[in-house]
């Protein structure tokens, strides 16, 4: 992906944003509540942040749902993310389609159930030719474990003797990468207070706006995005160039 993807200097907008959804629990936690209720009021938040990258002509929405490392978690809040999981394609996948948003899942499948598995598949499969939205969801997710699936793909092209090793080369390991067909991300937000990006989109993230809130995944609100995408919009994005080389390149 090439820098000339970026949002020109006039919109100021983020092609794609990337958000870790933190602090479900904490947000249950501070009210005397299961872990569970506060997953389900964050799958709230996700809906409204839906609406508000909809409304605001955001090309993708990449959200980080449940890391290669929560299948430590206790095995009943696993159960349950799973249970919320199902529901919520089955109450939500037509919605996103009719919306003119395509779904696709991006992680490790196969420690998930045959039933949620299906339902992944066939929620990208309907909404597949959609174009007015990517939403990607991260699920079994793990950035290292990107890198590896791109460098056993290409590990498998040298084999076959599609590629000399001398001929990768950094576009066609990023073509290896279940994003690839879209802009790198431009913002990436975590909620709940952490500053790190914890193991999500590690290849993706090189030049990306980072954003760090307060705010528990459950609270953030359209309000709160909004406050987000006003602060990518006084960031200065050089990538590694003169402030007058990067200028002069987003007025091209």
């Amino acid at each position: 992906m090439n820098h000339s993807d970026q949002p020109d200097s006039s919109s100021r907008r983020p092609r794609h944003i990337a958000i870790i959804m933190d602090g479900n629990g904490r947000w249950a936690k501070a009210r005397f509540r299961p872990r569970s209720i506060g997953h389900h009021a964050g799958a709230r938040a996700v809906s409204t942040c839906i609406d508000t990258c909809l409304a605001e002509g955001i090309e993708a929405l990449t959200l980080f749902a449940f890391s290669s490392e929560n299948w430590q978690r206790p095995s009943e809040e696993v159960g349950a993310l799973m249970q919320l999981l199902l529901r919520t394609l089955d109450r939500e996948v037509g919605e996103l389609h009719r919306r003119g948003v395509r779904l696709r899942f991006i992680g490790e499948r196969s420690a998930f159930a045959p039933e949620i598995a299906y339902r992944m598949t066939q929620g990208e499969l309907l909404t597949a030719d959609n174009r007015i939205m990517t939403l990607n969801v991260a699920m079994g997710y793990g950035g290292r474990w990107d890198i590896t699936h791109a460098a056993r793909a290409l590990a498998q092209d040298v084999a076959d003797g599609i590629l000399r090793p001398e001929q990768i080369d950094e576009a066609r390991v990023a073509a290896k990468f279940p994003l690839h067909d879209l802009p790198e991300p431009d913002l990436f937000i975590r909620t709940g207070g952490e500053r790190r990006i914890s193991n999500f989109l590690l290849w993706h993230l090189a030049y990306t706006e980072l954003y760090f809130t307060d705010i528990l995944w459950p609270d953030f609100d359209a309000a709160a995005l909004h406050l987000a995408l006003a602060e990518f919009g006084r960031r200065d994005r050089r990538f590694g160039m003169t402030p007058e080389q990067a200028h002069a390149e987003l007025k091209g």
